[in-house]
């Protein structure tokens, strides 16, 4: 590690921001054979600056403290634990423009949405501390004479977090802040491509005084530092958000030791529009299902199925505007930034090639955009087969196909056609229809008639292959936390 701060010419207010360390046990540490990560600003690739990419013993090293850390973080009372939660979120929001800042360097979503993130992630912190004040011993009657019963909930232990690049800080903050108001300690393993936006949280945390031990955020490569962590019997649980690919991986490593798993994983979200909807309403709620984060979002539309006796209305509003949206750098705050790699430029690239092959029609769009290489236009495909790729895979990006149909019943066979569950998008004036089609699709989550769903009050979280069990909401703190029944006997 040669130094700790970026090279270039990002510099935050707070300078100390900018940890290029990982941070255990209360202290910065390089890796001890001096390995870093470079991280690359994707807008220009101009490099952002080095993190410590730490070893497998090192990793090892913060389950070693977070379990020494366990015992006594979880015997605080829960409103210590709700206080020092409290000053983390006054801190991120004091902090939130250097915050933003940092995220746009590394990621490259524009700086309005990466303001918007900070807020989201801060909203976490502030709504599990006053969760963490209120599980409660629940008296339940018995059903033995002369005994009383309980039900306990009681901190699990060490939890492994593993976060993606595309909401570097709303997804950490989503995990540990549930974690630790239910009393556990953290192990943290942040995207290799944005890592900063972790750290500057973990210095934060400690601002907020967090004890030593409590909260470990752990950079280098994700198949070096979190092996040893699914390994570990002391790690409990395990809470991933990412592919499901990656997810069938974790989940395998975990199973030797019999972890509690949380997992986010992918999406294929359908919007359907019925006609008689508010078109323009549903237009708009279509972009920005479709293009937020540059359409790298897990809650991404990659679907959108239109009654044909509105088809051509909505793909004519659709697309007029689409090609009003601005492309730039995220500090110029356009609609659309650059994409994280070129890995998702080339499958932007690949879905499209696909669909118009099998006679797809481009409406706008449809190559990368003059400022550079990780840029793609936003691009509209009209009237796309059913054997096109991006009606099956997760296109993570900006590129939106447009299907007309006919008949309810067919459009939610289609729309249910997928092995993902995660969230659909439903647009109708017509309450019975829109009881149907809610319960008929096959999603944990269902939006009607707007985009915006989550929040920290509700449980974030998909079916069949989307992911195991929920985030956010009082449900998010008990996927922590262990039930424990005891009978007691007064004779």
């Amino acid at each position: 590690m040669r130094h700790d701060r970026p090279r270039t010419g990002l510099a935050p207010e707070d300078p100390k921001l900018l940890r290029s360390f990982s941070y255990i046990d209360g202290k910065w540490r390089a890796a001890a054979d001096g390995s870093v990560l470079t991280i690359s600003d994707p807008a220009d690739g101009s490099v952002v600056g080095e993190v410590a990419s730490l070893s497998a013993e090192e990793s090892a090293a913060a389950v070693d403290a977070a379990q020494a850390a366990f015992p006594g973080w979880s015997g605080w009372l829960p409103q210590a634990r709700s206080t020092v939660l409290r000053r983390w979120f006054d801190l991120m929001i004091e902090h939130k423009e250097d915050l933003a800042r940092i995220m746009v360097a590394e990621q490259g979503k524009p700086i309005s949405e990466a303001r918007g993130e900070i807020d989201y992630a801060a909203s976490f912190v502030e709504y599990y501390a006053e969760e963490a004040k209120r599980p409660n011993v629940e008296g339940v009657t018995s059903h033995l004479p002369d005994a009383e019963v309980e039900l306990w909930l009681e901190p699990m232990g060490v939890v492994a977090l593993i976060t993606p690049w595309n909401f570097p800080s709303a997804m950490l903050t989503r995990k540990a802040a549930a974690a630790l108001a239910a009393g556990c300690t953290v192990v943290a393993h942040p995207s290799s491509e944005t890592p900063y936006s972790a750290t500057a949280l973990a210095e934060l945390a400690e601002r907020a005084g967090l004890p030593a031990g409590v909260f470990n955020v752990v950079t280098g490569r994700a198949s070096t530092v979190v092996p040893p962590w699914t390994s570990d019997a002391r790690v409990r649980a395990l809470s991933f958000t990412g592919s499901t690919e990656v997810g069938r991986l974790l989940y395998r490593d975990s199973a030797e030791t019999i972890k509690k798993l949380v997992m986010e994983l992918g999406g294929h979200a359908p919007v359907i529009v019925f006609k008689g909807c508010d078109l323009d309403e549903a237009v708009a709620e279509s972009i920005k299902a479709k293009f937020a984060t540059s359409g790298q979002d897990c809650l991404g539309a990659n679907r959108i199925y239109v009654e044909r006796p509105v088809y051509e209305a909505f793909c004519e509003k659709f697309v007029a505007a689409t090609q009003a949206m601005t492309v730039g750098r995220g500090m110029d705050d356009p609609d659309i930034g650059p994409l994280m790699n070129e890995k998702a430029v080339a499958k932007q690239e690949e879905h499209v090639a696909d669909a118009l092959d099998k006679g797809a029609k481009l409406a706008c769009g449809g190559k990368r955009h003059a400022l550079g290489t990780l840029f793609y236009e936003p691009t509209v495909l009209t009237d796309v087969p059913a054997d096109a790729a991006i009606l099956h895979e997760e296109t993570f990006g900006p590129v939106a196909p447009i299907v007309p149909f006919d008949t309810e019943e067919e459009v939610v066979a289609r729309a249910n056609d997928t092995e993902y569950g995660l969230v659909a998008y439903l647009h109708s004036l017509d309450p019975r229809r829109i009881y149907r089609v809610s319960r008929a699709l096959q999603y944990g989550m269902v939006a009607v008639n707007r985009t915006k769903v989550t929040g920290a009050p509700i449980p974030f979280g998909g079916t069949k292959q989307s992911g195991l069990g929920r985030e956010g909401a009082r449900l998010g703190m008990q996927e922590f936390m262990e039930l424990k029944y005891v009978c007691r006997d007064w004779a």
